[in-house]
């Protein structure tokens, strides 16, 4: 790559792509959100989204590989908590757009579905 202030080092670059395709899993971003306030068990998290243990369990263990949480054992239990606080600061920017990105398109259909409508 030239000299060029603007373009990401390529160790970065990975790492970046590494985190995002790590978001990319809806169970993994799900997690993130409801480990944000308070550390949980396995099967309340699982309860929460209707999704068998073992499913959580995997979609956990490869967040923790990647330094995203950790898990503190509390008697029987493994609480999960954010190791990485500061993810949702990405995640929260993507739901910002994301919403700003719906807001836009349901102004379109709205008014779409009204012109077809003949209300106007």
């Amino acid at each position: 790559m030239k000299d060029n202030p603007n373009l990401i080092d390529s160790i970065h670059l990975k790492e970046v792509q590494r985190i995002f395709k790590l978001l990319s899993n809806p169970h993994r971003l799900q997690m993130l959100k409801i480990l944000e306030n308070n550390p949980m068990k396995v099967n309340d998290i699982a309860a929460t989204f209707s999704l068998e243990q073992t499913v959580v369990s995997h979609q956990l263990s490869i967040l923790k590989q990647h330094q995203l949480v950790n898990s503190t054992k509390r008697g029987r239990f493994n609480y999960y908590q954010l190791n990485d606080p500061h993810i949702l600061d990405i995640v929260n920017e993507a739901l910002g757009h994301a919403d700003h990105v719906i807001r836009g398109k349901k102004r379109v259909s709205v008014k779409s579905y009204w012109w077809d409508h003949e209300v106007l």
